[in-house]
């Protein structure tokens, strides 16, 4: 099977996609649709366009699958159902709260272009959702935890960039040790917001800005910091270039449950990622369920999908016969 990719969007999690496209010998990336002058985007696949936004239409019947790159605050719940209407299309939409509202606008997209969606792809939502499922499932009596980190979070980061005073900034969410361990031990605590994540800002000021300030503004900020002992750290250009130029992640998730007449079995399941790169690791997601949703669509089966409705063997490039034979 052949599948040929349209990527909208190219920041970073829209070249990832491009580099998780190269690694799946099924896939070709076809077109780069950008809302910049496209003369000034340059990507690496020769053999891909780079096309203005209002061209996309025009690749209708070019596109198995139009991977969605945009941001979950503004842009996906605009585009993912205004082109689930005329193409298969992914995205990483991860807003929970607002997961149900968004699945519910792509579904009547997509039914009525008979056109098969899958949102909220990614490791979270996406891969953790999918081991808080099966543990849940597996263990009906225990107790879910998920931790994030350490990694840097961009939502939290750009927040920091906001403040008056603040130049460059990255927040890296920690998990609290002490917490993860009593989870490990099978203790099942009770933890408030603040016991079970830290976070830590490194921040280059403008020049005169107060430090005092900004430390202040940011530790009392509401939603992001407030809730959280926070740590503030003044760094330099050149200390941020060297020590904080990736976008590095990862975290947990753990359900600790019960088993017997008696309940006296205790068992402890653990889904761990560490990742180099937090939008190169969701783009290969997003590349694995580009698949699956071609395959869907192929079938017939079209309307909104998450992780959930997506059976393991359509994502990836095996048969069904290889990978019982080296995998099962």
């Amino acid at each position: 099977m052949n599948i040929r990719v349209g990527i909208l969007g190219y920041g970073n999690l829209g070249r990832g996609v491009e580099c998780a496209v190269r690694q799946n010998p099924d896939m070709e990336l076809k077109a780069v649709f950008t809302r910049r002058d496209p003369s000034g985007v340059s990507i690496l696949t020769e053999t891909a366009k780079v096309c203005h936004v209002s061209e996309i239409l025009d690749w209708k019947e070019v596109l198995d699958v139009l991977i969605l790159c945009g941001g979950s605050a503004t842009d996906l719940p605009e585009q993912t159902p205004k082109y689930a209407r005329y193409f298969n299309v992914v995205d990483s939409f991860d807003t929970h709260a607002r997961i149900p509202e968004h699945f519910a606008r792509v579904d009547a997209a997509a039914k009525e272009g008979q056109k098969t969606a899958v949102i909220s792809v990614g490791w979270d939502p996406g891969m953790f959702s999918l081991n808080r499922m099966y543990a849940n499932a597996i263990l009906p009596e225990g107790k879910d935890y998920t931790f994030w980190g350490r990694g840097v979070s961009q939502g939290h980061s750009d927040a920091v960039r906001r403040i008056p005073g603040v130049k460059d900034a990255k927040q890296y969410t920690i998990p609290v040790e002490e917490a993860l361990k009593a989870v490990r031990a099978g203790e099942n605590p009770e933890l408030a917001t603040r016991q079970k994540h830290t976070r830590e800002c490194f921040v280059i000021l403008e020049e005169g800005a107060d430090a005092a300030k900004v430390e202040e503004t940011i530790k009392t900020m509401p939603n992001y910091f407030a809730d959280y002992d926070t740590t503030v750290h003044f760094i330099s250009e050149e200390e941020m270039r060297r020590d904080h130029s990736r976008i590095p992640h990862g975290g947990f998730v753990l359900r600790s449950g019960v088993t017997g007449w008696e309940k006296e079995n205790r068992h402890l399941i653990e889904y761990s990622l560490k990742l180099d790169s937090n939008p190169e690791f969701t783009s290969s997601v997003i590349a694995a369920y580009a698949r699956a949703a071609c395959r869907l669509s192929r079938e017939g089966n079209t309307g909104c999908k998450t992780v959930f409705d997506i059976a393991p063997a359509y994502l990836s490039a095996r048969s069904g016969e290889e990978l019982r034979a080296s995998l099962l």
